[in-house]
């Protein structure tokens, strides 16, 4: 979907229990009753549901989106639970995405959950994305991002991209037909990345904050998303830069002007 889009979608009414509990943020210039009904009615796909993904799922279902996509595979291990806030010490062995849906569930009942054992290939995720009016992208491996870009792009929805390692994060916003995507930035894998990596569970949680306010700006048309700038992140030195990110003009995932739909 075109995020100039939601401006038109029929837009579903706020019960008395979701006017009382979005109060505070509806309080927010530009944001007011006619935002807060763009979020009920919004699908948004997240993949992985982890340190990163979790905590932007965490505030998208805080903030009231009508309709969550999780898409994370495997069983918890004791080595996930210094950022995987929406996991518990007392589930270590089992399905990670069944406790994900349980916390969301009980953090906002209100929220639709679609819960999807399985983590992203290209066969997989053009099925996810087609369900969601927004992707966000916080997979660990490359192939996983590669196979989200492709899709989103293919679909024609806006994809928020967040990553980290160590103290370092960054945060970006692709929209298809107005902005670079993720292999214009980055063309092939890094030939050394692993899969395995530093991580402190706060940047994690930093990043995924603000790759849900990228979600909430795209959906609201609240102030102004990453379009085509990354957002770079040194939490060591509280450095923050916002670099601009370059077409490649013989980019094959969007060198052609992209058809959006809303399919």
């Amino acid at each position: 979907m075109n995020p100039d889009n939601f401006s038109a979608m029929p837009l579903p009414e706020l019960t008395p229990d979701e006017r009382a509990a979005y109060e505070w943020q509806m309080w927010l210039p530009g944001l007011g009753e006619e935002g807060q009904r763009k979020l009920k009615a919004a699908s948004v796909l997240v993949s992985r549901v982890g340190g990163l993904g979790g905590m932007v799922a965490c505030q998208l279902a805080a903030a009231g989106v009508g309709k969550l996509v999780l898409a994370h595979a495997g069983n918890l291990k004791p080595a996930d639970l210094n950022r995987q806030l929406l996991q518990r010490h007392d589930r270590i062995g089992q399905p990670r995405i069944a406790t994900i849906v349980e916390r969301l569930k009980q953090l906002n009942p209100r929220v639709d959950i679609v819960a999807v054992g399985e983590n992203p290939t290209r066969d997989n995720v053009p099925g996810w994305v087609k369900q969601a009016d927004v992707v966000v992208d916080a997979a660990p491996l490359f192939e996983e991002r590669f196979a989200l870009n492709q899709a989103a792009f293919d679909c024609g929805r806006p994809m928020v991209e967040c990553a980290m390692f160590a103290l370092e994060a960054y945060v970006t916003t692709f929209i298809p037909g107005r902005t670079p995507c993720l292999r214009c930035m980055v063309p092939e894998k890094p030939p050394h990345w692993k899969r395995e990596f530093p991580v402190l569970g706060a940047v994690s949680g930093a990043a995924g904050c603000l790759g849900a306010v990228e979600v909430i700006k795209l959906i609201t048309g609240l102030g102004k998303p990453l379009a085509g700038e990354k957002l770079v992140m040194d939490l060591g030195s509280m450095e923050f830069r916002r670099l601009k990110i370059a077409r490649d003009p013989d980019c094959p995932v969007c060198r052609k002007p992209q058809q959006l739909t809303s399919s």
